[in-house]
């Protein structure tokens, strides 16, 4: 049975225009990334479906594959603040949020909150597993509720805000593995692999003789701002809401009705954000796309993003080297579409 068709709830002018622009913007962006990256077109996609989703990302691959570049890159397209924090082993809370200091006045001493480098709108966490969890931690509030709080007062972060981080997945001596809960305030976990033959002549090529092209402003915060509304107002049909929330509930192995797989190699499943982001993150796709509805072609595509840091494997699946790219691409095979059990 095919899906049911919707259109955008919003139909004015203004609301239809502003959806053309997020797809010009798209392809702006896009272009000028490629004047700096090579490669990784699947890896921008995936960054920017989160960006206009409002969703903050965290990137791992090993060193030399341009993580902290194309963080960068994007940051300096966008016109937006960017403070860039290096987590290393001695870095504290305060380093990261703020302190207060003393201020002498004409009224005598009086304390003074300094912010610090996360009152920003595009905060790049690098290696942010090199930090231990207290410091980590400091991220929390601003990730989730776009404020900080300090000595008992909150102070609301820019908008629009996001963390993009990065870590190293092979060089582990000295890391703090993030724990589950600041996992869980990252919409998407990217993957960066290694370039094709083809790319990695070209960017040989291209960074060993003189190159400074300057890049182009095709967007700024505003508009960010205002496609993340544009795509709260796409429907998604309840087929696909469930056939989400189906694909959320099969990755945990207390659920009964989980497949046997999961309940051998899973500790922990993906909780309600990865439903939620499945849907929001399908929105924008959608709409990039040039379609008004969500489809179960979205939730999939963006399943391996969105679960692959919610999935937490224990040691069967370790011995037996599964990795949590195969559970997701297993329950993908594993769970079926609501509309295709209906005879």
């Amino acid at each position: 049975m095919a899906e049911t068709e919707q259109v955008l709830e919003i139909e004015n002018q203004d609301d239809l225009a502003l959806v053309e622009r997020m797809q010009e913007g798209r392809e702006k962006i896009v272009a000028e990334i490629k004047k700096v990256i090579i490669g990784q077109e699947s890896i921008i996609d995936e960054l920017l479906i989160a960006l206009f989703g409002g969703g903050h990302v965290l990137v791992t691959g090993v060193p030399g594959l341009a993580k902290t570049l194309l963080i960068k890159t994007v940051a300096d397209i966008l016109q937006v603040d960017f403070s860039r924090i290096q987590f290393t082993p001695d870095l504290m809370p305060a380093d990261v949020v703020g302190s207060e200091v003393v201020e002498e006045g004409e009224g005598g001493r009086t304390l003074k909150f300094v912010k610090g480098p996360i009152f920003t709108s595009i905060l790049l966490a690098d290696e942010i597993n090199r930090t231990p969890p207290k410091t980590q931690s400091a991220l929390l509030e601003a990730m989730e509720e776009r404020q900080v709080t300090a000595a008992g007062v909150t102070h609301p972060m820019a908008q629009p805000f996001f963390v993009l981080a990065t870590q190293n997945p092979i060089e582990l001596e000295g890391t703090y593995p993030l724990p589950e809960a600041q996992l869980d305030r990252f919409m998407f976990k990217i993957e960066l692999g290694y370039l094709s033959e083809a790319d990695e002549i070209t960017v040989v090529r291209q960074t060993t003789q003189t190159h400074d092209e300057a890049l182009e402003h095709p967007l700024g915060g505003e508009d960010i701002l205002e496609f993340q509304r544009i795509a709260r107002l796409v429907p998604a049909a309840e087929a696909v809401i469930q056939y989400a929330v189906r694909l959320v509930h099969a990755s945990r192995p207390q659920n009964e009705f989980s497949p046997d797989f999961v309940k051998d190699w899973v500790s922990w499943g993906g909780g309600i954000r990865a439903s939620q982001n499945l849907i929001l993150a399908g929105k924008v796709r959608a709409l990039l796309l040039g379609r008004y509805n969500v489809s179960y072609g979205d939730v999939r595509a963006l399943a391996l993003p969105i679960l692959r840091h919610r999935i937490i494997l224990n040691f069967h699946a370790e011995a037996e080297r599964v990795t949590t790219d195969d559970v997701i691409q297993r329950l993908l095979e594993a769970v079926p579409e609501p509309a295709s059990e209906i005879a």
